[in-house]
């Protein structure tokens, strides 16, 4: 899967065997029974990362090392959430844990808020 021509979802570990395609902002990634699945954000996409969602991004860092960053969508705002230098081979089980539970933590957050919001009223 190369740049944005398919919009499909696929597994994260399939996208980071590569260098991040130039028409692309990163792949945001949603947890799906203890996979990390992606789907390439376009450069022509708004910038600003979906709610709730995790935008990952990479370059290469030297021989089979990857930087990798990444950034949470948030009402009001996109926030650095981390950051992994010289990561070596394929890398997105070392990112998982951390994407996962923060989009858990952010789902929770805002049911927490919907309720609190509705008894409120």
């Amino acid at each position: 899967m190369r740049g944005t021509e398919t919009r499909r979802t696929v597994e994260l570990s399939t996208l980071t065997r590569e260098p991040m395609p130039a028409d692309v902002r990163g792949a945001l990634v949603t947890p799906v029974d203890g996979r990390l699945m992606a789907t390439w954000m376009p450069l022509s996409a708004p910038s600003r990362v979906p709610q709730g969602r995790v935008l990952l991004s990479w370059t290469h860092a030297g021989e089979d090392r990857t930087d990798v960053t990444a950034h949470l969508g948030l009402a009001g705002a996109q926030v650095l959430l981390a950051v992994w230098p010289g990561l070596r081979g394929e890398w997105s089980g070392v990112v998982r844990p951390t994407v996962a539970e923060v989009t858990e933590l952010h789902a929770a957050l805002r049911l927490a808020t919907t309720v609190l919001d509705r008894l409120a009223d």
